[in-house]
């Protein structure tokens, strides 16, 4: 990890001033860190690392602001310092300021009210603006005879000789200590300048609007979701034409499914989150996972110094709420760490839709009409406690969890036939231990594992068939709208997990670095079907079923040149052990089994061309295994099918990535890119009557190329960004049963899709730091086939037309001592336009939703 120091000065001034702005005034007059100053804080662990130095350039000051004097304070005759530790982002400004040893009477909030007005130039690594950390005292002293005070700070001096200077020559009632703060870049940062093929979506500015994490994820290029309704539907994520189970899903390193989290990545509450982090069919082995098309990681809050809450609330079109909370507490004297988090979703999602329905003649004809059976619910809530920091270990954290969601199911995957009553509910609890240390010489271990217990629930026995006005026209002879006899289905399933990571750094901050990854997962899975029970019939779901597998791989990093050139070598291996039972016509199980074993491998190298301009190539041969679902079906409307084999496929991105730092233009980025994909065996989701099941049924190429480019006002007064992607996705197979169809587009995809944005900011509107932020956000996507381009005629083609929408936030932002408070009035799909998701399921139209979030 490339770490800088930032030197900055602690002056206990002991001249007679209402304030310390004196102090304030010399910040940043500090001298180079000696052996016998205070050491910085310990690297993160290796698996992070970079070798290079960095060329430093500290932070300069600007402009101070004097705290007033607590009345409360100056009337009792008492003084105080307050030691302060800043945040100071990248275009110098102070975006936090906590208070280390609280000490009462109101001089707390006036030195961080005072210090949030600060100005600085940033910081520069390697020419580049950088967010630093500074540590300092602000002195309260009563006035004495003389209340002469310095209103007006000396020039600023970031150079280690002027410092140096500046101490000597400072008066005689002047008492300086230089502390070094250890500030190293964020993880984003991190993230952006390696190797790996990754694009990082921080997540401020969306936590403070109505999107969820479905809807933040699909403004990313070559990032495509679709959704099958509204909050709490089946979403489909894409990345680089590959999507479904082909694209993995993990929260801090552990795979979603099995961390408490909803049904999907589109339903998490995006507040839970700091930012996501796209994988783009290269996947580092320290997620230990057997991915083909690509992953996301959701990064909660890994702030973990002092005690904060934080909670939102939003109220939506189509009786939307949704609510979350967290609270975070650190005993700093004994490392103790506390944090807790909830959330509750409700939706009835009665939007309108377009639908055909008899009229009084008999003949269908077109109606809009509302949703009557598609309301969403879910809840949940985690604990976490441990410590922290401690000389036996960086982190030793427990977490228990557990959720809850239900779902109404309005109608069949081609949005022709409405239900009443069928419903689906999903609920889990576990726990997780994640433990970190680092050991001499340059070895770090990271190992979390856990429980997990998941119970699903497919209910459908109503006696009613319903039309589109939410009518019983009928009373069915039996049970059941989707099948006849009805279903009410329960599936246990008990999932026991870890992941390892270890790495070691030969030398300390050296050029090369050595990751091995064991990852193991047990999955145990048993059922019922109470109403074949009911029949004293044989119940497939009862027979118990298991899978066990584990993905390793070993990884070697390298660095070159002053750290400009990094490339990251690796390969894996995959073994997968299937056992089962498979209820025969006559009534009895057979016992089933199967182990499959594979190996992938793979390389990414990034060069830094300049400072500004980076390139990026990437490579893997990656397999996927089939998921329990896919192997035993989910109990519900999926079928089994014990003869699924592994997903293979060649992956390969080029990226080309512009960053200028700001200027009297603004700031400049552009990226752009290609990518890919060679599959074969691919899993795909096929009808089979009512049901469904999966099977290995098609070999694809996948071909796209993506960009993006963006610029911001100096000031950042004005911020625009635009993207697009183009992939090309066509079958390749030359046997089975889509072999006439080698060479066609693959249908139900979008090959073109396009974002583009515009964000105006103004300042101190009502008082000093409050925003008010106006976004406007355009998404545009191209038309589609529904089915395979060689079927009948250019007519009678089912097509899904070309969609552009629009979405409009205002949001108004106070930052007052330690909170923030934000209202956000979003209006997404502005002109009301009619949307449609794949098999032409239709979206919400219009939705207007209000946003209030705190953070203290």
């Amino acid at each position: 990890m490339i770490t800088i120091f930032i030197i900055a000065i602690e002056a206990k001034r002991r001249w007679r001033s209402r304030a310390g702005v004196a102090l304030l005034s010399s910040v940043f007059l500090g001298t180079p860190a000696s052996a016998g100053q205070e050491q910085p804080e310990p690297p993160p662990p290796a698996t992070e690392a970079a070798p290079a130095e960095p060329v430093i350039e500290l932070p300069k000051l600007l402009h101070a602001v004097e705290a007033p004097y607590p009345p409360e304070a100056e009337s009792a005759q008492l003084e105080a310092n307050v030691r302060l530790r800043l945040r100071v982002d990248t275009q110098g400004v102070v975006t936090q300021a906590e208070v280390m040893e609280p000490v009462g009477h109101g001089f707390d909030e006036a030195a961080r009210t005072a210090a949030l007005q600060f100005r600085f130039t940033p910081a520069k690594r390697n020419g580049v603006p950088a967010p630093a950390r500074v540590t300092y005292t602000y002195v309260f002293q009563l006035p004495g005879r003389s209340r002469a005070v310095a209103a007006t700070p000396p020039p600023a001096l970031s150079s280690a000789p002027q410092a140096t200077q500046a101490q000597d020559e400072a008066p005689a009632e002047y008492q300086e200590d230089v502390e070094v703060t250890a500030v190293g870049e964020t993880r984003a940062e991190r993230r952006r300048k390696s190797a790996e093929a990754v694009q990082v979506i921080e997540l401020e500015q969306a936590g403070m609007e109505s999107a969820d994490l479905g809807t933040t994820l699909s403004r990313t290029e070559g990032v495509d979701v679709r959704r099958t309704g509204g909050l709490g539907s089946g979403a489909r994520i894409s990345i680089a034409g590959l999507s479904d189970d082909q694209v993995r899903f993990f929260i801090d390193g552990v795979p979603l499914e099995f961390a408490g989290y909803g049904p999907g990545l589109a339903n998490v509450p995006v507040n839970l989150v700091q930012q996501m982090e796209v994988y783009t069919g290269v996947v580092p082995i320290r997620f230990g996972a057997d991915v083909l098309g690509g992953a996301v990681e959701l990064v909660t809050d890994q702030d973990v110094r002092g005690s904060a809450v934080a909670g939102s609330y939003e109220l939506a079109s189509f009786n939307t709420n949704r609510f979350t909370a967290s609270a975070r507490h650190y005993q700093e004297s004994t490392g103790l760490l506390m944090r807790a988090h909830g959330f509750y979703d409700d939706a009835r999602n009665d939007y309108p839709v377009n639908v055909e329905v008899a009229n009084d003649l008999g003949k269908l004809a077109p109606v809009e009409v509302r949703r009557f059976h598609d309301g969403y619910r879910a809840g949940g809530a985690s604990v976490e406690a441990g410590f922290v920091d401690k000389p036996w270990a960086r982190r030793l954290l427990v977490r228990g969890f557990f959720n809850a969601a239900g779902r109404d199911i309005q109608n069949d995957v081609t949005m022709e036939s409405p239900y009443g009553e069928v419903t689906t509910t999903e609920g889990s609890a576990g726990a997780t231990l994640r433990y970190s240390q680092t050991y001499d010489p340059g070895v770090t271990v990271d190992a979390v594992g856990g429980y997990t217990f998941r119970r699903n629930r497919f209910l459908d026995i109503g006696s009613c068939a319903y039309d589109w006005y939410g009518r019983c026209f009928i009373t069915l002879p039996q049970p059941g709208e989707i099948t006849e006899g009805g279903t009410e289905r329960y599936v246990n399933q008990h999932t026991a997990f870890a992941r390892l990571n270890a790495a070691w750094t030969p030398v300390p901050g050296g050029a090369h670095t050595l990751r091995l990854a064991v990852s193991p997962t047990v999955v145990a899975r048993t059922g019922e079907d109470r109403r074949l029970e009911a029949n004293n019939q044989p119940d497939p779901l009862s027979a118990p079923r298991g899978v066990t597998s584990v993905v390793t791989g070993l990884e070697y990093q390298a660095d070159a040149f002053d750290g400009r050139l990094q490339n990251i070598a690796f390969v894996k291996d995959y073994l997968q052990d299937v056992r089962a039972q498979k209820l025969l016509a006559s009534a009895e199980f057979l016992d089933l089994g199967r182990t499959a074993h594979e190996f992938g491998a793979g390389d990414s190298l990034r060069f830094r061309i300049t400072n500004a301009l980076s390139a990026k190539a990437s490579y893997e041969w990656a397999t996927r295994l089939p998921r329990p679902d896919e192997l035993f079906g989910d109990g519900l409307l999926i079928e089994d099918n014990l003869e699924l084999q592994p997903e293979t496929s060649h992956n390969f991105n080029l990226g080309l990535g512009y960053t200028s730092e700001p200027g009297r233009a603004g700031s400049f980025r552009v990226n752009v890119g290609g990518f890919a994909r060679l599959a074969d065996q691919l899993i795909f989701l096929t009808p089979q009557g009512s049901f469904y099941t999966y099977e290995n049924v098609i070999a694809a190429r996948s071909l796209g190329v993506l960009g993006s480019a963006g610029w911001t006002s100096p000031g950042r007064y004005l911020s625009l960004d635009a993207n697009a992607t183009w992939q090309d996705l066509r079958n390749t197979s030359t046997e089975g049963r889509y072999a006439d169809f080698n060479g066609q587009r693959i249908p139900n995809r979008p090959y073109l899709t396009a974002n583009a944005s515009a964000q105006g900011r103004l300042t101190g509107l009502l008082r000093f730091q409050d925003e008010l932020l106006v976004t406007w956000r355009t998404r545009f996507m191209d038309d589609f086939l529904l089915a395979w381009e060689g079927l009948g005629n250019q007519d009678s083609k089912l097509r899904i037309d070309s969609q552009l929408t629009h979405a409009l936030a205002l949001t108004y932002v106070i930052r007052d001592m330690t909170t923030r408070l934000s209202w956000t009035l979003d209006f997404q799909n502005l002109t009301n336009a009619r949307t449609f998701d794949f098999y032409g399921v239709q979206r919400p139209g219009r939705i207007i939703a209000a946003k209030f979030t705190l953070e203290r």
